[in-house]
């Protein structure tokens, strides 16, 4: 892989309990493809990745959500699990960065329960989504038009299902960043 992306900053929101593969995929694309990545949490110290029901891995927290600024990088990855779907969700302060990223017209690329916080922060009307299924009448219920594909881009939006699809997301992620249209665009 080229080293494309050198130059940009992708930050990684999560809390505990993110589904582990859904980070480390696609960051270690992102790091190949030349990007610098930070992972960003509500506290700092580290935080555990979850390997769908069981923890897993702790990882160093890089920045908390109350010291980033939208400024600071290029791009937001909001990783799902469950656990780490339901909090991060409430985090006004992980809302507000989300918020801060659209307004910015700065890529946010969300994999499986990742789309809740897009939900909480209202960005999701009369968009094209996919997520992991049980999302899907959230999503709906929030104004988005919910489609059953490996990954979608609708704007700055860049949504996904599951860890099998992580390839096609960070294939998506890459080229927005590095001002390619993306290959999979909103049905």
């Amino acid at each position: 892989m080229t080293q494309s992306l050198k130059g940009k900053r992708v930050a990684f929101l999560v809390t505990d309990g993110f589904e582990q593969a859904e980070l480390t995929g696609p960051k270690e694309a992102l790091e190949q493809a030349g990007a610098q990545t930070l992972i960003v949490s509500a506290k700092s110290g580290r935080v555990t990745g979850w390997n769908h029901t069981k923890p897993a891995d702790h990882f160093p927290v890089e920045r908390t959500f109350d010291t980033l600024r939208i400024e600071d990088c290029d791009a937001l990855v909001l990783p799902g699990g469950v656990v780490n779907g339901d909090n991060i969700r409430l985090n006004e302060m992980a809302q507000e960065l989300v918020r801060d990223a659209a307004r910015e017209n700065k890529p946010i690329a969300a994999i499986c329960h990742g789309g809740w916080l897009l939900i909480s922060a209202d960005l999701v009307k009369g968009k094209t989504l996919t997520s992991w299924p049980s999302l899907r009448d959230d999503l709906q219920n929030a104004g988005a038009r919910w489609v059953d594909q490996p990954v979608v881009v609708d704007g700055q939006l860049i949504t996904s299902r599951k860890p099998d699809d992580i390839p096609a997301f960070s294939q998506a992620l890459i080229a927005s960043l590095g001002g390619k249209a993306a290959q999979v665009s909103a049905a």
